[in-house]
């Protein structure tokens, strides 16, 4: 019997990255996309789609399980900004939205993976079929980091993984030890750019993960809108965490970052 895998898919590539690999294992992908934010090109790269409103929690939930699904991975972005915009939330979401003391998003995350195993379905981690992409440790760019650098990535590094315990954000933006910019609900590219407007040229991006990070969700991931943003900030550095991030069509990033004359470095 072909196993089933379903695919709670948010925006950008990774949602049919993810459905091609598992296709590839032998799996059967069902996928539930949200309007809006899921690339409509997913419809070409699974055997059954979906599509609900962000926040219809109820109906997540019947179309994974009328299609029998019990293991499921949750991949792609979905703006947290869009929580106080944009749901439409049914019931059921409403009643999980009322019952939570801690509305961040990765609180929020944690409860809707409870109330999918109270249905029966698992929540895998999301990087389950994406191993291959996730960055290794080094200097990833023909250039390494200067002295100067290496001391921004060393701060920078403390101050990222102190802001992430508390949940606030991955990625800070440092320059000669000084924090520019601090991630929180707009997310890394706006980070990065604003960072770059204070610190002017020569900045350093620092992009972690919690050190009690849930792999189920929101695995950091750079593509090429980031080398876009460091650009604009006129940042020379970023700075990942080794086996905790994604990169995105690598070959094409490196050739990027070389291109602007940003090293990115993995630790």
């Amino acid at each position: 019997m072909e196993e089933i895998v379903g695919l709670i898919a948010g925006s950008g590539s990774l949602p049919i990255v993810t459905a091609q690999e598992a296709k590839g294992r032998g799996y059967k992908v069902v996928a539930v996309a949200i309007e809006g934010e899921t690339s409509k090109e997913l419809e070409g790269y699974v055997d059954r789609i979906h599509w609900i409103h962000l926040g219809q929690l109820g109906r997540l939930i019947e179309a994974l399980k009328g299609e029998g699904v019990r293991q499921a991975v949750m991949i792609g972005k979905i703006p947290m900004t869009h929580l106080f915009s944009d749901v439409r939330p049914d019931l059921r979401a409403a009643l999980l939205y009322l019952k939570l003391k801690d509305r961040r998003g990765d609180a929020i995350l944690a409860a809707l993976a409870e109330e999918l195993l109270a249905d029966g379905i698992t929540l895998l981690d999301s990087t389950t079929f994406l191993n291959p992409l996730l960055v290794e440790k080094g200097v990833l760019t023909m250039r390494c980091p200067d002295q100067r650098e290496w001391e921004d990535i060393a701060f920078g590094w403390k101050v990222a993984k102190a802001v992430a315990h508390l949940s606030i954000g991955q990625t800070v933006v440092v320059k000669d030890l000084v924090v520019l910019a601090v991630e929180a609900i707009e997310g890394t590219d706006a980070t990065i750019r604003r960072g770059g407007e204070l610190g002017r040229e020569g900045a350093v991006v620092v992009k972690v993960s919690r050190p009690d990070h849930d792999m189920r969700f929101d695995v950091p991931v750079v593509g090429m809108e980031t080398i876009t943003s460091l650009k604009e900030a006129r940042a020379t550095v970023l700075a990942l965490e080794a086996g905790k991030a994604l990169l995105l069509d690598k070959e094409e990033i490196i050739r990027a970052a070389d291109g602007i004359g940003v090293a990115i470095v993995a630790q």
